[in-house]
């Protein structure tokens, strides 16, 4: 019995080696597999997070400034806060939508914009300052933005040799297809804007010329909007039209109708509330 004792215990010694071998090749395989499928989550993870939407880069308004009147302070200085609140929510745009539109959605749905909402905040400067002391004139040129693609220079800096042909090209990282427009794919729709003329008072002889060019000018902003729908239809996501095409619509007409109010008012009462007549909608 004793001699049989120790025959029992090598193979209960080699059943419990057999199986701990197994428990650990099965660890290995396991440990392997996961290592694999960390890598390649932290992979996938860095591919979403290699691309940077970039920053929008506006010349500074208050260093071309003349003096400012007292009683213009206050206006000029609430515009030149929304001028860098402007900035502030173009770049939170960039971020959020990194990866939405084709290769010019940045460029189209964001920078085009800005500069629109530019024009008439600046216009709003020179009006401001125009009403007690001589107007500036120029500031528009101020209003145009570049876009900093990966927090490099627009167009200044050289491009990373690891950056994508649309890094370098300085647009939105990430925006590299199109995934289609589900709100505008069977018909582009036109706009439709309110019209200004039957509102403005008498027009002085002095202004007619001024009044009529812009009046014109919003006529062509329409026909260009309707064009830019017939155009991009299947482009960008459901709110593409609205937000690339129908809102700067509606920044231009401020700014338009605007210089309308301003030329009338230089030889007779400034007409007032006409910035309601600046939004259109969209007729699908």
């Amino acid at each position: 019995m004793s001699r049989a004792l120790p025959k029992y215990n090598k193979r209960r010694v080699a059943i419990i080696g057999g199986v701990a071998a197994v428990a650990l090749s099965g660890a290995v395989i396991a440990g392997s597999a996961l290592a694999g499928e960390t890598s390649k989550s932290t992979n996938t993870q860095a591919a979403r997070t290699k691309a940077s939407p970039g920053t929008v880069n506006c010349p500074a308004v208050a260093p071309s400034l003349p003096a400012i009147p007292a009683s213009a302070k206050a206006e000029v200085d609430r515009n030149l806060a929304l001028l860098d609140t402007q900035i502030a929510e173009a770049n939170k745009r960039l971020v959020d939508t990194v990866g939405q539109g084709g290769a010019n959605f940045a460029q189209n749905a964001i920078i085009g914009p800005l500069k629109d909402k530019r024009v008439a905040t600046i216009n709003r400067i020179a009006t401001a300052i125009g009403r007690t002391a001589a107007k500036p004139t120029g500031l528009d040129s101020l209003a145009p933005c570049t876009l900093n693609a990966g927090g490099a220079a627009g167009g200044g800096a050289a491009a990373s040799p690891s950056a994508s042909p649309t890094q370098q090209a300085g647009g939105n990282t990430g925006n590299t297809g199109n995934t289609g427009n589900t709100g505008n794919t069977n018909a582009a729709g036109t706009v439709s804007c309110p019209a200004v003329a039957p509102s403005l008072p008498a027009i002085p002889a002095s202004a007619k010329a001024e009044v009529d060019r812009n009046l014109a000018l919003l006529d062509t902003q329409i026909a260009e909007a309707n064009k830019r729908l017939v155009d991009t239809v299947g482009q960008g996501g459901p709110n593409f039209a609205q937000n690339a095409i129908v809102g700067p619509l509606k920044d231009k007409r401020v700014a338009t109708i605007n210089r309308i109010a301003t030329a009338i008012g230089r030889t007779a009462a400034k007409p007032q509330g006409l910035d309601s007549l600046a939004a259109c909608t969209l007729n699908k």
